[in-house]
């Protein structure tokens, strides 16, 4: 019916839903609605039967609804107001609850996309757009755009980003599977975001320019680094305790805006984030919520531990050590592990991987290096680590089997660094937990794709 009646009248079924009017009399007239309640902590009340339907409204948990029609795991409801809308069912108490459709493409796509960052400095060493091994990814997020004193998007190195921009769409036009995306803010540029954020009027400004900017500059999408929501990131930055509330809106904006432009020219506007690994970023952000917005989310699993720290450590294990060690218990899964268990579905997740390491040096001669005290650090791309230690005199290579990661050690320089044999084993871990794919920080690391070849094969 409600497909017969879109097509037909959807002027009219629009301005019913807006005034609470439009209830299938056919399903109402038998008397057997069955009440439900809102078991997430926002339910967004549609316009129709799938996400590319406005949201009129977010409903809280536990509000009481009145089912009236279903269809493919959505339902017709009408709150006690009598304001009549759709919902996505299996957020919601019913005990017929439905499944989540299923797409029969679904299992084909897991662990397709790799995702890889370009930097816009990389232009300055002489990683241009056009060396990027383009074959071996899907999408590509040109970092960074910045956010202006006006709170609008802009371009976040005006001497180097046309050029950069003019190659991406050049890509495009040779490799037509690739989609790229803006991304806004990371660590330095994240000061803002929480301005942005605060009102319905900034959200929509904001919301607005990003829109205008990916169609002028030829991207496929927006990708925000918020870096980090309610607290954490840099110092300069400004937070605010609904922060956590406010993300969850500026996606919805920004979502409605992509949606807006789409029926504008037909195109097809990708939405994305990348998200922080550790416990606070789960607990100041709606994951159960904001997937809906997304088509996917790349999070950071890496400087997991890291030069700042008191002991040499690895920057993205996999696993968490069982054994004796001096540092805090995470990893790669555990991270992997709070987003599932925080309602964000596994495939919409992309799982991110490092292709740099760190150096640390002054380490203290026991263990082989690892768990150490260490005198000076810093972080180095994976060219360099291929260039300058595989295989150097006096350096050995380790691999730790509860971490599932290699490190070198000389007797004084440690450093943590992934190769192929770990890359192998995180798209294995992609694969085998239905995740949607990798994600590499950052490609200009890898200039002769040695990774980037190695984990396009292992996810093969």
């Amino acid at each position: 019916m409600w497909i017969m009646l879109k097509k037909t009248a959807s002027l009219v079924i629009l301005l019913l839903l807006l005034n609470g009017l439009f209830i299938p009399t056919d399903v109402v007239s038998g008397g057997n609605q069955t009440d439900v309640e809102v078991m997430v902590r926002g339910l967004n009340f549609r316009l129709g039967p799938g996400t590319q339907y406005y949201s009129l409204d977010v409903l809280p948990g536990g509000t009481g609804l009145s089912v009236l029609a279903e269809e493919n795991g959505w339902m017709l409801v009408r709150k006690e107001s009598g304001e009549t809308g759709w919902v996505a069912g299996w957020f919601t108490s019913n005990p017929e609850k439905p499944k989540k459709p299923e797409d029969p493409e679904e299992e084909k796509r897991t662990g397709e996309k790799v995702v890889g960052y370009y930097p816009y400095w990389a232009a300055y060493s002489d990683y241009s757009p056009h060396d990027i091994e383009v074959e071996k990814v899907t999408h590509i997020n040109y970092a960074f755009a910045n956010i202006g004193d006006d709170l609008r998007i802009t371009m976040g190195d005006p001497n180097i980003d046309p050029d950069n921009f003019s190659q991406f769409k050049s890509l495009k036009e040779e490799h037509p599977h690739l989609q790229t995306l803006i991304s806004v803010g990371g660590w330095t540029w994240s000061d803002k975001f929480s301005d942005v954020a605060l009102t319905e009027a900034s959200r929509r400004a904001f919301a607005e320019s990003a829109v205008e900017f990916i169609v002028e500059h030829g991207f496929d999408g927006i990708d925000v680094d918020w870096e980090y929501p309610v607290r954490g990131g840099h110092s300069s930055n400004t937070s605010r305790p609904e922060d956590k509330q406010n993300f969850t809106l500026l996606l919805e904006a920004l979502r409605s805006e992509l949606d807006a432009q789409e029926k504008r020219d037909g195109g097809e506007y990708l939405l994305t984030i990348a998200g922080g690994a550790h416990r606070g970023y789960v607990e100041n952000v709606e994951l159960d919520i904001i997937h809906e917005y997304l088509d996917f989310a790349n999070i950071m699993t890496y400087d997991i531990h890291a030069t700042w720290e008191a002991h040499t450590g690895f920057n993205a294990p996999l696993y968490e050590i069982n054994s004796d060690s001096p540092q805090y218990s995470w990893s790669v899964d555990s991270a992997v592990n709070a987003w599932l268990n925080a309602g964000f579905p596994a495939e919409k997740l992309v799982m991110g991987m490092p292709f740099y390491g760190y150096k640390y040096q002054g380490v203290v001669n026991a263990n082989d290096g690892l768990f150490q005290y260490f005198w000076d650090g810093s972080a180095l791309g994976y060219s360099e680590i291929a260039d300058n230690y595989l295989g150097a005199a006096g350096f050995d290579r380790y691999f730790h089997h509860e971490a599932q990661v290699p490190w070198l050690f000389n007797g004084s320089t440690f450093i943590s660094y992934e190769d192929e044999e770990s890359l192998s084993l995180k798209a294995e871990y992609i694969n085998s937990h239905g995740l949607a794919g990798a994600m590499v920080w950052e490609l200009s690391h890898d200039p002769d794709a040695i990774l980037l070849k190695a984990l396009y094969r292992s996810l093969q």
